[in-house]
């Protein structure tokens, strides 16, 4: 509104001058002044009309982008024709991840048949993000006259931004509490395992040989003693002792954005950092993830060099509000079920009945001040990188 009334204002002044100068300074400038003045803007008008509908703006950038460093984003315009047009005004969009660039970008496109710019953000929070365009303009006639385009604005582009997985320590009692859980649970299955011997001693378990690359702790080290040689379980096996870790990014409409995505990456490394510090034991665990689709993505982080693919995944994900995880569907095996959640409020408790008689389950928080609705210990992971319990 506010705008407008400065065009007003504008035109009003550039009338009266006009009048001056016709009645009482020259008279046929002043006719020529004013043949200028009404034939100007009407030709302008036309500009800024036929520009809207021929004209098509594309942007690109990198998917990924580490925490701290810059996203590079070209901007790319083309006329669809050769005729002159008006100033473009183009606004970028970025989400709260980046610090965002609220400067607008106007260019000439009277000659040119394409241009191209290129601006930079800054990625201040490490999680999922979106990187576009929020505004298109095409002006003319000094500015005066001003007009949205819409069909030509393209679709925002998702940009991960990249934490930094912290280096949680090994003598971190909530990694050594699942250590231990898992090694108590594998004692268990070898004890069922001899008991399902047959009468040439061959296990219960479907076996086959060891090949480079396959986790040692799927090795049956009892049956590759009897054969001389290395035998590892199939993976329907090595999953019954595999503690879960479910990732629940839940973001409530009511808490201001820019607090919900520090929250979703303290959460984020917490749960990478305990996935790499229990590889880093010889302890794998199934990973849970909600899809951009709603279904549940399972992982088996058994190896140290997987954990940033994974962490890719997870941020290429869009956050829904008032959206948890499913994971009543899931049919695999739980000896451990730790469950980092950015809310264990109302709802939280769906998740945790959703895995049977599992008597192990663990609470990953954000911080002390987590907030926790149900009977199970919360852990958060402290500015030193050592898990503590609330």
């Amino acid at each position: 509104m506010i705008e407008k009334f400065k065009y007003a204002v504008s035109a009003l002044a550039v009338a009266f001058l006009v009048y001056i100068f016709t009645f009482y300074v020259d008279g046929e400038m002043g006719m020529i002044l004013i043949a200028f003045v009404l034939g100007a803007p009407l030709i302008s008008l036309a500009l800024v009309l036929y520009a809207r509908k021929n004209i098509k703006v594309s942007f690109n950038c990198d998917a990924y982008v580490k925490k701290g460093n810059k996203l590079k984003v070209t901007v790319n315009v083309e006329k669809k024709n050769m005729i002159p047009f008006p100033f473009i005004e183009i606004k970028p969009f970025a989400s709260d991840v980046f610090i965002p660039d609220n400067k607008i970008y106007r260019f000439s496109m009277f000659n040119a048949g394409k241009s191209k710019f290129d601006f930079e953000l800054a990625a201040n929070v490490g999680g999922h993000g979106e990187v576009g365009i929020s505004e298109i303009w095409s002006s003319g006639f000094l500015g005066f006259m001003r007009f949205k385009i819409k069909d030509c604005v393209p679709e925002n582009f998702s940009v991960g931004v990249i934490p930094e997985i912290p280096d949680v320590k090994a003598s971190s009692a909530l990694v050594r509490s699942i250590a231990n859980v898992v090694a108590t649970s594998e004692n268990d299955e070898d004890n069922d395992t001899a008991m399902l011997y047959t009468s040439n001693t061959v296990p219960g378990y479907e076996h086959r040989e060891y090949i480079q690359g396959d986790a040692l702790k799927r090795i049956n080290w009892k049956l590759s003693t009897k054969k001389s040689k290395l035998m590892v379980r199939l993976d329907e096996a090595a999953a019954s002792v595999q503690p879960v870790v479910v990732l629940d990014l839940y973001r409530p409409d009511t808490l201001p954005i820019e607090n919900a995505i520090r929250v979703e990456e303290r959460i984020i490394c917490s749960v990478f950092g305990l996935m790499e510090a229990l590889v880093k034991q010889g302890v794998a665990s199934t990973f849970l993830f909600r899809s951009n689709s709603g279904e549940v993505v399972s992982e088996n982080i058994d190896d140290p060099d997987y954990i940033p693919q994974v962490l890719l995944k997870v941020l290429d994900v869009k956050i829904e509000n008032n959206t948890r995880i499913d994971i009543r569907h899931f049919s695999g095996s739980v000896c451990a079920l730790i469950a980092a959640t950015t809310d264990a409020g109302e709802g939280f408790e769906a998740i945790t009945s959703s895995v049977g008689e599992c008597e192990n389950i663990t609470i990953i928080g954000e911080s002390l001040r987590a907030k926790n609705s149900t009977s199970y210990p919360l852990w958060y992971l402290d500015e030193d990188n050592n898990f503590k319990m609330v």
